[in-house]
């Protein structure tokens, strides 16, 4: 679905046809609401910030400009009311292009501050974070979803976390098609 709600927004950081995250996702989305608006990363064409592009976002973000398209996904995020990160397990990590998403809409005026101490002081509207995982092996939150829960619970002001995640996928005498679908009936029979 690609609805203009901002109720729910789903983060699909899935290149692979038939990803076996996207599923374990769409499960969740199905029990928690019928309207979402889906980005799908691979699709954005999104750039990492580089010199020029930091330079020109720095000067606006300076002018409390925060007009330029060059927001617009910032902008969203903030203004969501439930996040759903779908995100595969690859290399103890998570897809890059959700790295680079991360480093366009981290703005500060929209996702996050400053208070005058210092202290950061989460902009975002959201209540829930989501964050949605599959990993072939034994899974390890450390660099993937405990990095997501830290900037959502320190950086954005989304107290709210949880990981729904499946390992093991791929080692032999698992069956994935199994394990999937156990865990899909666990999102059913959990979440109202």
């Amino acid at each position: 679905m690609n609805n203009e709600s901002n109720k729910i927004l789903y983060i699909n950081s899935c290149v692979r046809d038939n990803s076996r995250t996207d599923r374990l996702a769409k499960a969740l989305l199905k029990k928690i609401g019928d309207e979402y608006t889906e980005l799908n990363l691979d699709e954005l064409n999104l750039e990492p910030l580089n010199r020029e592009r930091l330079e020109y976002r720095t000067k606006l973000i300076e002018m409390k400009n925060y007009e330029d398209k060059i927001f617009e996904y910032a902008k969203q995020f903030s203004n969501a009311e439930t996040i759903v990160i779908a995100a595969p397990y690859w290399d103890e990590s998570y897809p890059a292009i959700l790295k680079i998403y991360l480093e366009n809409i981290y703005v500060m005026g929209i996702v996050t501050d400053y208070e005058m101490d210092g202290t950061p002081k989460g902009l975002c509207s959201a209540k829930k974070l989501y964050y949605v995982t599959t990993a072939g092996g034994p899974y390890n939150p450390k660099y993937s979803y405990e990095h997501i829960k830290n900037l959502a619970v320190n950086m954005f002001g989304i107290q709210n976390t949880e990981l729904i995640y499946v390992e093991n996928l791929d080692i032999s005498g698992n069956d994935a098609e199994t394990l999937l679908k156990n865990a899909i009936e666990s999102i059913n029979g959990t979440y109202s």
